[in-house]
């Protein structure tokens, strides 16, 4: 059984145009690098991050290189990648990554030897996604 993690996502690529366009993202982590996560772009494009970068751009502005996350109001999640060739700033929603991370802690937990984040991380992100599971619920949820 493979111990990678992968997640898929929508974007939307903000462009100068009027509308932003939505594009499939894929989101991995591989416990032989368990201090990385690589993001599938359109056409292809990898680009690999420190994991730490993630959680931190999940509850405020972080920066590190070329690659900026913040979070963009209580639901949305900014990635602004910068290349030779331009910046590209992608917007998503954070659901898709706070599950991404929950299943990095709970594989984690249950694999000792590829742990990497301390206990009180993992509680501080599984209550974040209890919290957006019932945030969604709640606005699922006729009136």
């Amino acid at each position: 059984m493979s111990l990678v993690i992968q997640e898929h996502a929508r974007a939307r690529l903000i462009t100068d145009g009027p509308d932003p366009r939505r594009v499939p993202v894929e989101l991995r982590y591989d416990p032989e690098d368990p201090d990385t996560v690589r993001v599938r772009m359109p056409g292809g494009v990898d680009r690999s991050f420190a994991l730490d970068l993630l959680e931190r751009g999940l509850r405020s502005p972080a920066t590190r290189g070329d690659i900026g996350i913040w979070p963009c109001g209580r639901a949305q999640l900014v990635l602004e990648l910068h290349a030779k060739d331009g910046v590209a700033v992608f917007q998503f929603d954070r659901a898709p990554f706070i599950r991404f991370l929950s299943q990095i802690d709970a594989r984690t937990a249950k694999h000792p030897a590829t742990a990497r984040t301390t206990k009180t991380t993992r509680t501080t992100r599984t209550d974040e996604a209890t919290t957006a599971a019932g945030a969604a619920r709640a606005t699922a949820t006729p009136a």
